[in-house]
């Protein structure tokens, strides 16, 4: 893809709070049993979409008042959105006695190749298909990865951002073409459930899949459906810290973080990993990077020498200010007396971390940020064409201390 991405919220916990959201023009797969929540998943991802203004193009089996109870029963207007033409709800009926056709495959092809008109017809921002089980009983694989991939690149390159819904594979045959679909998807998110209602004593599980991009990986935890609330999960971040010391360095010249930008926003806890996990997820953005355009900043955040010896401030205690008011998916490391931190966001650099990091270092009191802030410096780099891999940004990050007399700190 030569055009940047953006990253947009789904609507689903799990899904915003690892991934960040879904890709604009992506294309995801929801897959689950019946009574799984899919549909209550749809509506999510769909309203987070129109109360934001945006629209969205929802393809149903359902009857239109049947849809609407669903959406009732977690305190979403559905009659709201449609009177202001930013829901708009189109009923599909699977072809009747299809099997009795001369070619079935052929039959199948014309449906799915229908929705490039449907869309050209509202140019909505999000579509919804739920669910897609009935309209892709091919039998032969191959001619279904035809249509569906003319299809979705057709919707894709509108930038419409895409969940279809497909229940989980009974028989061999199902799955082939399930694995066939997935194949050409972004991401995929599986619902799991115990026989009985979906609810907080006895819930489901969710794991979602990244195909292509979404770097962070596989996540999952458990779910269940809270009346008024819609899909809740218990996903907690694990955080580990482990210190990995560095060798010496030598001479380098450190960004003055004087005259950097304001910014505020409201952020979670990132992660701390060890040297090898940081490179490691380093080098995955880097390979994210060359695929997307999307560019990363690596940032080293260090602290003086006399800092430790006074016992002003240590490194714990700078990672902990630091881990507080960056995104949770920004990546942190520890190397002796220096943060790495690995911004993912394009917007995100060093100009951002520096007036959140001062106010949280000045909670404590003002006479405590004047004290500390001398002694912690700060510089970034960002990816660009030459960038090969994770070693060519800490060269340029870890090749040197800072001499006191070209120290420029936080003051």
């Amino acid at each position: 893809m030569n055009k940047k991405l953006q990253i947009s919220p789904s609507g689903n916990p799990l899904v915003d709070m690892t991934w960040g959201g879904f890709y604009r023009g992506g294309t995801y797969f929801l897959l689950g049993p019946r009574k799984s929540g899919k549909t209550i998943f749809a509506l999510q991802f769909a309203i987070q979409a129109v109360s934001s203004k945006e629209t969205c193009l929802y393809f149903s089996s359902y009857r239109p008042k049947d849809l609407m109870i669903n959406a009732i029963s977690i305190d979403i207007d559905l009659q709201h959105y449609i009177t202001q033409n930013l829901f708009t709800l189109v009923r599909v009926t699977p072809a009747k006695n299809i099997e009795l056709a001369n070619n079935p495959d052929s039959y199948l092809t014309e449906y799915i190749k229908d929705l490039k008109s449907i869309v050209d017809q509202y140019n909505p921002d999000r579509i919804v298909f739920d669910e897609l089980t009935e309209f892709v009983g091919y039998k032969d694989p191959a001619l279904l990865r035809e249509a569906f991939l003319e299809t979705i690149d057709y919707i894709e390159n509108k930038g419409i951002t895409s969940l279809f819904l497909i229940r989980e594979p009974a028989t061999s045959a199902a799955n082939k073409i399930v694995s066939t679909l997935l194949s050409l998807s972004t991401g995929k998110i599986v619902l799991e459930k115990k026989e009985g209602l979906l609810n907080k004593n006895n819930p489901g599980k969710m794991v979602i899949t990244p195909n292509v991009g979404h770097v962070e990986g596989e996540f999952s935890c458990n779910y269940y459906i809270e009346p008024d609330k819609g899909i809740q999960v218990d996903y907690k971040p694990e955080i580990v810290v482990k210190k990995i010391s560095s060798s010496e360095t030598k001479n380098s010249h450190y960004m003055s973080i004087a005259d950097t930008l304001p910014l505020f926003s409201t952020l979670s806890p990132a992660s701390i990993y060890n040297l090898n996990e940081f490179k490691l997820l380093l080098n995955n953005q880097i390979a994210f990077y060359k695929e997307t355009g999307i560019v990363s900043t690596l940032i080293a955040v260090k602290l003086d020498d006399d800092s430790l010896k006074n016992k002003i401030i240590n490194v714990d205690q700078l990672a902990n200010a630091v881990r507080t008011v960056i995104d949770k998916k920004d990546k942190i490391c520890i190397l002796k007396n220096m943060l790495l931190i690995l911004f993912t966001k394009e917007n995100r650099d060093a100009n951002s971390l520096v007036p959140l990091l001062l106010d949280n270092l000045s909670k404590d009191t003002p006479q405590y940020l004047s004290k500390v802030a001398k002694y912690i410096s700060i510089y970034s780099v960002k990816m660009d064409r030459g960038t090969q891999n994770a070693e060519d940004m800490f060269r340029q990050l870890l090749a040197a201390d800072i001499p006191d007399e070209n120290k420029i700190g936080l003051n």
